[in-house]
């Protein structure tokens, strides 16, 4: 055997011992590493406690009336009552009331998202007398309490007929300031270069153009931000959806519905779980398909 064989396992032999500085899990690691376990740990917990309500109204909406009180913290039934669903979607009319508030809700998103757009491209790109006065009165809004613009809303939509409608409904939810909205869309076009705009309008665009076909599409993150922000506040309102079908029961949307499980005596508790399970879904839904466009529309809308 040469010389080269008999070094050449010997080697390997060397090579295949662990270093005493190399392990993985040597306590000066597992100590360095001690403050990410206990963030994750605290983490882990209040992620919990923050789902835990989700989860106990699931399992509520399988549970008779009864064991809704005697489980207490309980999450799961002692047997599933899937009927508690079919009460909610048929008998107390939520069929009716989820077409209205996907009406509502679409219809409102839409406006919302092309009003406040246009606002923060012009806030953002364009120089006009009073602009810092406008600017001024989109933030005062902020510290304006919703319920004080209620009763304004609804004088001036029952002098236009549109009280008992949807379309006042809608009217009413896309009216208001949305300055959030609005400050998201400023922030957004403000870092955006202006080359992109000269260049279109050596190209013989105009404003409307190219807000359509360069601005816009370029503030998609922005725009799906805005539209689950708006989505979420429009699929939950109460006070406004309550007021413009007061007098018409079949305009109801899902928020305004669950009275319909209230009586004067008793309350149908497994029933109202099983509905507001049902109202969430879509709203779960839409959150996970735009959750990754929410944090890049806050992201870019702050970087400036």
């Amino acid at each position: 055997m040469s010389t080269a064989d008999e070094v050449l396992p010997a080697r390997r032999r060397t090579g295949n011992r662990r270093r005493p500085g190399n392990n993985k899990w040597s306590g000066a690691r597992l100590v360095r590493r001690l403050p990410w376990w206990f963030a994750a740990a605290v983490i882990a917990i209040g992620g919990l406690l923050w789902i835990y309500p989700f989860l106990w109204m699931v399992g509520a909406s399988l549970k008779n009336p009864l064991e809704v009180f005697t489980a207490g913290l309980s999450l799961l039934p002692e047997k599933a009552e899937w009927g508690n669903y079919s009460r909610a979607w048929s008998d107390a009319g939520f069929g009716k009331y989820l077409i209205n508030t996907v009406i509502v809700t679409v219809t409102t998103v839409v406006l919302v998202v092309l009003r406040c757009a246009m606002a923060g491209y012009v806030l953002a790109r364009q120089s006009f007398f009073g602009k810092k006065v406008v600017m001024v009165i989109l933030i005062a809004t902020l510290f304006v309490p919703t319920g004080y613009t209620i009763i304004p809303v609804v004088e001036i939509s029952q002098q236009l007929g549109l009280l008992n409608s949807l379309s006042g409904m809608v009217l009413a939810l896309a009216g208001g300031a949305h300055v959030a909205s609005i400050l998201l869309y400023l922030g957004y076009f403000r870092q955006l270069p202006r080359e992109l705009e000269e260049s279109a309008v050596i190209d013989g665009a105009g404003f409307f153009s190219i807000f359509a076909r360069i601005m816009l599409p370029l503030a998609n993150p922005v725009t799906a931000t805005v539209t689950l922000l708006t989505f979420l506040g429009t699929w939950n309102a109460f006070f406004l959806p309550l007021v413009f079908s007061f007098s018409r029961p079949d305009l109801r949307t899902l928020s305004v519905g669950m009275l319909a499980f209230v009586g004067e005596n008793s309350t149908d508790w497994s029933g109202m779980a099983a509905a507001a399970s049902i109202s969430l879904l879509p709203v779960v839904a839409l959150f996970v398909l735009l959750q990754r466009y929410f944090v890049e529309g806050i992201a870019g809308a702050v970087k400036s």
